[in-house]
């Protein structure tokens, strides 16, 4: 088992959380294809992400801590928005002159989201359920992020089971055009 593998729910959210700051804090100062590449990874990042937080996180949260009901619905209004405002910077792309402008707002909200989650969520879960239990949820999370879309699907449930229901085809789309991109990268001419 690599340390990924042992991690629990909390850690590996937390981590992935870091891993979103640090890709914005690259996408802020990089150019061209750079800026580019970073932008499709904090993309595909942001999507599985969020996709298992739906799907295991936000249901457990719901029953198992206090005041779940109403943390988990403020988190998924949150989710809700970030969904819309990542796919308008997706569809307008990063060369856009209004993308960096677009940016920022969305970065900070991202932001303050995860700092809202993991001060009064997350926490509460590592404080509500076992290790063993954190445990098996991390487990969960990444076979989840293993079937989630990885591009933001603004029209998308919020829910666990509308994820079920449309992530699989979503996510075969959305690795296949992954894929294409990247053989087109490789094979582009001069």
């Amino acid at each position: 088992m690599t340390a990924t593998q042992e991690q629990d729910v909390v850690t590996m959210l937390v981590e992935q959380h870091h891993q979103v700051r640090n890709l914005f804090g690259e996408l802020n100062t990089a150019t061209g294809d750079r800026k580019r590449e970073l932008f499709e990874d904090l993309v595909r990042l942001l999507a599985v992400h969020e996709t298992a937080e739906e799907e295991v996180v936000h249901p457990i949260a719901r029953r198992k801590i206090d005041g779940g009901e109403q943390v988990v619905e403020t988190r998924l209004q949150e989710e809700d928005q970030a969904k819309r405002a990542l796919g308008e910077l997706y569809d307008l792309g990063v060369d856009n002159p209004e993308f960096d402008n677009k940016l920022v707002p969305f970065e900070q909200a991202v932001e303050q989201h995860a700092t809202r989650e993991e001060s009064e969520e997350f926490a509460r879960l590592r404080a509500s359920l076992s290790a063993e239990e954190l445990q098996r949820m991390g487990g969960a999370v990444r076979a989840a992020q293993a079937m989630a879309p990885t591009r933001p699907h603004p029209d998308s449930p919020e829910s666990a089971a509308g994820n079920l229901l449309v992530g699989p085809p979503l996510t075969i789309f959305d690795r296949v055009r992954d894929a294409v991109r990247d053989w087109m990268k490789e094979h582009k001419s001069g």
